[in-house]
């Protein structure tokens, strides 16, 4: 009988052992979120802004420590890097070549209109010459402007011109910075065709 008192004491004992304590810090730990200790030991107030070597994407997913990002430009405000000015005389060639040129155009999308060359010929005038390039807008034919023509008649140009030597200007970049928004306006171009004797770079 006595034995058995005793078992039992031990046994209550030890069940009173493992009870966990209650608490503030559980029911806190419970309310708070599972790492909001950790934010409070590792996050801002405790470290200020962590600079990029110190930076970790958990700091990143988690939003802990994170600087923010510059606000980026509004799109559209800045020109493309690879903007060629459609208005400005140095990107533009001129030359005078003999028929037969040599010269292959292709027709610009109908968007734009107009014709740009597409390769040149071996053993040409043109390539003699070598002034023209392939991609080069064609401007003029003479002081008749064909920039925006379609096809058939801005090569028609060519073919009845009777010079023996035809003056053609050619602007040096794609067709979307000459005609469109960003292309050079017509008055311009009147102008620049009149007096233009741009020298190839």
């Amino acid at each position: 009988m006595k034995s058995s008192i005793l078992v039992a004491a031990a046994t209550t004992s030890c069940a009173h052992a493992f009870v966990p304590a209650q608490n503030s810090r559980t029911s806190m730990a419970l309310r708070d979120g599972l790492f909001d200790g950790v934010k409070e030991a590792f996050g801002a107030d405790g470290m200020g802004d962590l600079d990029d070597a110190r930076e970790t994407p958990i700091d990143r997913w988690m939003g802990w420590n994170a600087k923010k990002e510059a606000p980026q430009g509004v799109v559209g405000s800045q020109e493309p890097t690879d903007f060629v000015d459609s208005m400005d005389a140095k990107n533009y060639i001129t030359t005078s070549l003999t028929k037969p040129m040599g010269i292959v155009f292709e027709e610009n999308d109908t968007e734009f209109g107009g014709i740009f060359v597409l390769e040149i010929s071996e053993g040409s005038s043109a390539e003699v010459d070598g002034t023209v390039r392939p991609g080069d807008q064609l401007v003029s034919v003479g002081q008749s402007k064909v920039s925006g023509m379609q096809f058939e008649e801005a090569l028609g140009t060519i073919i009845d011109s009777t010079d023996s030597e035809i003056d053609l200007v050619f602007f040096r970049g794609p067709a979307n910075f000459l005609y469109g928004p960003a292309g050079a306006s017509q008055e311009w171009l009147d102008e620049f065709i009149k007096g233009s004797k741009v020298e190839a770079n």
